[in-house]
């Protein structure tokens, strides 16, 4: 279940208290006549199913609830309640696959900005990964993965394709076009010093690495598994399940195919530059196709459960447990 807080001016309490009580997974309705005082007017309280929750959001963003007032929707982690039971019952789907847009496009705003927080991940994790290709550590070059932040913007590029957000897919290409230049270059510029200090040697970089030796080698298993991981990236953001990005990011070789390439650069060594530069984009493509296929299912998926379950209650609901009267 998702909680909304809702703050709405007095002469407009009624139209929203409407549309919660019309909406099919919405219950536990509340008004706090006269509470609000910033801006000024009535808190409406409710719990809806989550698989419901992208409906009821999308006809108060219509009515104009956040220009007027405002919105706020928190997790609710257990409750007790027959009226909850029912409210998910009657919902479309399973709360485990809904898709709630206005939270994708949330996180997806803020984990796609390109910040100095993001620069300073990526660049650790490019050296990072710079680190495992000199000594040929597997070990190395997946903690880079997982370091590194680029699913982020991917994910917010996927969104702002399939939601049509302009300014989104502005911010995340930014994010990806400043953000791995910068990384490659600091890199670059790292791997000279560690050269000079006596740490890198250009002989055991040019040596057989056959751990690492797959990140400036693409071939078609590396569309494939970055095209695998990014479905089940954005499935991972869709449905709450964060801890599966863990396995997304140590499942494609964006960072230590960065790496590579900035190392080869500082070495003059341009096969090498060109096979991880390939790998990248490689990489960047199949996650970029692989999640806005999956978010245009998932949107195709859930228009086809509303128009199924666009009816009334169930017959078979106790008295005072109307849709109208959850």
């Amino acid at each position: 279940m998702l909680h909304l807080r809702m703050i709405t001016p007095a002469d407009r309490t009624d139209e929203v208290v409407a549309l919660v009580e019309s909406t099919v997974g919405a219950t536990h309705l509340a008004v706090l006549t006269g509470a609000a005082r910033s801006p000024q007017g009535d808190i409406v309280l409710c719990d809806v199913a989550r698989e419901a929750a992208d409906e009821l959001l999308e006809r108060l963003r219509a009515v104009g609830v956040p220009e007027w007032g405002a919105v706020s929707v928190d997790d609710v982690d257990l409750t007790l309640s027959r009226r909850a039971d029912i409210a998910e019952n009657d919902a479309p789907g399973e709360g485990a696959d809904a898709i709630v847009w206005e939270s994708l496009v949330g996180e997806t705003h803020e984990e796609s900005t390109l910040t100095v927080t993001f620069m300073a991940f990526l660049t650790v994790a490019t050296m990072l990964a710079a680190c495992g290709v000199i000594i040929d550590s597997a070990i190395l070059i997946v903690g880079a993965m997982a370091v590194g932040p680029e699913f982020g913007p991917l994910a917010g590029l996927c969104t702002a394709i399939v939601r049509r957000a302009p300014r989104l897919a502005w911010r995340s290409t930014v994010a990806l076009l400043v953000g791995f230049p910068v990384a490659m270059a600091l890199t670059g510029g790292f791997s000279l010093l560690m050269d000079w200090l006596g740490l890198f040697h250009e002989a055991r970089f040019l040596a057989p690495r056959p751990q690492t030796a797959f990140i400036w080698q693409p071939d078609a298993f590396s569309f494939i598994v970055a095209f695998l991981a990014g479905v089940a990236g954005i499935l991972s953001l869709t449905s709450a399940k964060s801890g599966a990005l863990i396995g997304v990011a140590i499942s494609v070789t964006t960072v230590p195919a960065a790496a590579n390439a900035a190392v080869a650069l500082s070495y003059g060594n341009w096969s090498e530059t060109r096979g991880s530069a390939v790998q990248l984009a490689l990489n960047l493509l199949g996650i970029v196709v692989a999640g806005t296929v999956t978010l245009l299912a998932q949107k195709w998926f859930w228009a086809r459960q509303r128009r199924l379950t666009a009816r009334p209650a169930m017959e078979d609901r106790g008295p005072g447990l109307s849709p109208g009267n959850p």
